[in-house]
């Protein structure tokens, strides 16, 4: 039987780290795989995990630009810059079987990998302003990937506080255990007296500051009022102090949602409509911000969506999806975008076999410091070719497989 959360405070003191884990971000000797950022919580180092299909070795390596190793026509100039979560950064297989470098094989061009496993859409903007300040990676053509869960992680002060919950039986403090991230970063809130969304800076300002997080009590007095720990509690079942509550009632009001979080029936199912919608619409934010800055800047950018193997699974058996008006923020607003869960929709019609066979073709088990499962390579081949055409069509002139 899972265990149930109580409150804030036994969500938080699961949260909190041990000495030993942040002994091993900090130990300058044996590196991290993760190093701390202030802004985007960490950026990835180069590593090795065990964390690949059939338990194989996956091995990541970074130039010191910050993308992924490349391998096609990188002594060539690139004009497209990918950025985004796990599914950009291709977690889980080798250097050279992520979907940039298939992509650039096939067209004949280098295509950047700037994708790190845990951002949201806020962060992996984030992280693009920083990158196409710079004259010699500064690209064109911006591809945004976004993940069921990046909305979410927009809205999150620390995402460790949803990521060690959803781990908590796994052994954690010793050296050989679990890789912790999920530090605290600079993040979105609605700020309902100014009708708008508002960005928060991380609460630590260097590495050292990383001790602050060890120990319960520590941990539960720096984030014990933070309106989204609050309710992700109440996603989970818990129960939180009335003031929280008013609180989350008001930003339901300012988002115009109907939900009740005072019954006890319906406050998990409103809790989590909440808290969707909220990152959705902080994700809609970051979009018309980052299009706006494209523009300025005379650049070009698309987004594409990605699916974890649940998510899929859900759609292919009711045809429902938890992100209906995220897509039709997307549809209205005139985006460029592929949806590649309506794409495994349609490739699903031509297998014989059921929906658990159809995702273990493409996705990989969890492993290592992955919290959900990523593709394979050949799940990163299918999505490589699955938005193969909408990027030929975007691309001017075509990538030189494709001119006559």
């Amino acid at each position: 039987m899972s265990e149930r959360l109580n409150n804030v405070k036994h969500l938080l003191y699961t949260a909190a780290y041990y000495p030993e884990e942040i002994d091993r971000v900090l130990d300058k000797k044996e590196p991290c795989f993760i190093k701390f950022d202030p802004e985007l919580g960490y950026v990835l180092k180069n590593y090795v995990f065990r964390d690949g299909m059939d338990s194989t070795l996956s091995s990541y390596v970074y130039h010191r630009a910050g993308y992924r190793k490349m391998f096609h026509y990188r002594d060539q100039t690139c004009r497209i810059n990918t950025y985004g979560n796990s599914f950009t950064q291709c977690a889980q297989v080798n250097d050279g079987e992520t979907w940039q470098e298939i992509l650039a094989a096939h067209f004949r061009e280098p295509i950047r990998n700037f994708g790190v496993g845990g951002y949201g859409a806020y962060q992996a903007y984030l992280r693009a302003m920083r990158i196409e300040q710079k004259k010699h990676l500064a690209a064109r053509y911006l591809i945004l990937n976004i993940y069921d869960d990046d909305h979410l992680r927009n809205i999150d002060a620390a995402r460790w506080i949803r990521v060690a919950w959803v781990c908590r039986h796994l052994p954690r403090g010793r050296r050989d255990t679990y890789p912790v991230h999920g530090f605290p970063w600079k993040h979105l809130r609605f700020d309902i007296k100014k009708g708008c969304f508002v960005e928060i800076p991380g609460c630590l300002k260097k590495a050292s500051q990383l001790r602050y997080l060890v120990g319960k009590e520590n941990y539960y007095r720096i984030f014990k009022d933070d309106q989204v720990a609050n309710l992700y509690c109440l996603t989970q079942g818990g129960e939180i102090d009335e003031k929280k509550l008013n609180e989350l009632e008001q930003l339901a009001d300012a988002f115009e949602l109907k939900i009740d979080l005072r019954s006890k029936k319906t406050r998990q199912r409103d809790a989590m409509k909440l808290h969707q919608i909220y990152g959705q619409r902080s994700t809609m934010f970051v979009l018309d911000r980052f299009r706006k800055w494209a523009r300025d800047n005379h650049r070009e950018l698309m987004i594409l969506l990605s699916y974890s193997a649940g998510i899929v699974q859900d759609y292919l058996k009711n045809g429902t999806r938890f992100d209906t008006e995220f897509l039709d923020f997307l549809q209205r607003e005139k985006y460029i975008f592929v949806d590649t869960l309506e794409k495994m929709g349609e490739e699903f019609k031509f297998f014989r076999g059921n929906i658990t066979q159809f995702c273990e073709r493409f996705y990989v088990s969890r492993a290592g410091a992955q919290v959900f499962d990523h593709f394979n390579p050949f799940g990163n081949f299918w999505f490589a070719f699955a938005i193969r055409k909408e990027l030929v069509d975007w691309l001017k002139p075509p990538p030189p497989t494709y001119r006559y």
